[in-house]
């Protein structure tokens, strides 16, 4: 009997306990996977706490990698011993194994780490979506990512410099200022020391920049606005410090006719054919170089709770995986 974290209350990372967990036979359309890393992240600790609420009791986690070990009735296009990884769910990826539907799957190419693609699905088609479809960014725009020094961050960095495109990135420490500019940032600002407000403005001598993409939330809703140009797009895409609430949405004319987008990468994988393509783009940055996944953090899989300690106290850098 596989075991896995399960939350039977939202709240601190105290509520995840480490269960032996009934998994049946997969069933027509799925096939069974034996974890070998998963990914976490922190649209993880929203369904924790409360912040994006699920049914009780539940599993928790959405990303993965493993080797397919045994098949459903229907399932083509998958085998036993196929390495595949999922960004996108089922939910109850902090597993030893489990059932999924064999259409959501992505098979892990040659020379990808099981680590690597436990790291890069919902990171990677998280940048991908952010900077091909919510905001297509092109050569030579300056734009703003927070907390560049995170495992989205880093993987922004990287591909915003394939892409040739100047990206500004902050973060709260000299280390992460570092690590990001290492990966790929133009800029880098300290949050801590400076005001990017003022730099921002500096770097592009007055103008701003035209989109701010920001994991970050309450804390820097209104310095991102104050970052943009005329007409200029914020995507907030995350709430790390907490959602954005009780907004006057008189701010965005008096910024600047500002426009604002809550963008979830689930809606731009709606389709096999979105989860697809989008797959295909990361592993193809990867395998041409201009992506590469530094795994910084690794626990027990029983361990989730210190990692979800760690990655709230903003204690971690790049990528972190759970080892079944």
């Amino acid at each position: 009997m596989p075991k896995a974290i399960r939350i039977h209350e939202t709240g601190d990372p105290d509520v995840m306990k480490w269960e032996d967990v009934d998994l049946p036979a997969p069933g027509k359309g799925q096939v069974r996977i034996r974890h070998k890393a998963v990914g976490v992240n922190f649209i993880d600790t929203y369904h924790r706490s409360g912040l994006y609420p699920v049914p009780l009791p539940s599993g928790i986690g959405l990303e993965a990698a493993g080797v397919v070990e045994a098949v459903g009735d229907g399932v083509t296009n998958l085998k036993e011993g196929n390495r595949v990884a999922y960004g996108a769910g089922p939910l109850g990826a902090y597993s030893e194994a489990i059932n999924a539907p064999a259409n959501r799957l992505s098979k892990i190419p040659d020379g990808v780490s099981d680590e690597q693609a436990a790291s890069l699905m919902l990171k990677g088609m998280t940048v991908r979506y952010l900077f091909k479809e919510t905001y297509p960014v092109k050569k030579g725009d300056t734009i703003l990512f927070h907390a560049a020094a995170g495992g989205v961050g880093l993987i922004a960095c990287q591909w915003a410099r394939d892409l040739g495109v100047n990206l500004i990135g902050t973060a709260s420490t000299e280390e992460k200022c570092a690590l990001a500019k290492e990966q790929g940032a133009a800029h880098v600002i300290n949050y801590s020391k400076e005001d990017v407000v003022a730099r921002v403005k500096e770097i592009t001598e007055g103008k701003g920049v035209p989109v701010v993409y920001d994991g970050v939330g309450k804390d820097t809703f209104e310095m991102s606005l104050d970052c943009l140009q005329r007409r200029g797009l914020l995507a907030t895409f995350g709430n790390a410090s907490g959602p954005v609430t009780g907004v006057d949405l008189g701010i965005l004319t008096q910024k600047g006719s500002l426009y604002v987008t809550r963008p979830s990468m689930m809606d731009y994988l709606t389709t096999d054919e979105e989860l697809e393509r989008s797959a295909a783009d990361v592993f193809d940055a990867v395998a041409r170089g201009a992506i590469k996944i530094d795994v910084n953090q690794r626990y027990d899989l029983k361990d989730a709770v210190q990692a979800h300690k760690d990655l709230e106290g903003r204690k971690t850098t790049g990528a972190s995986v759970l080892l079944p």
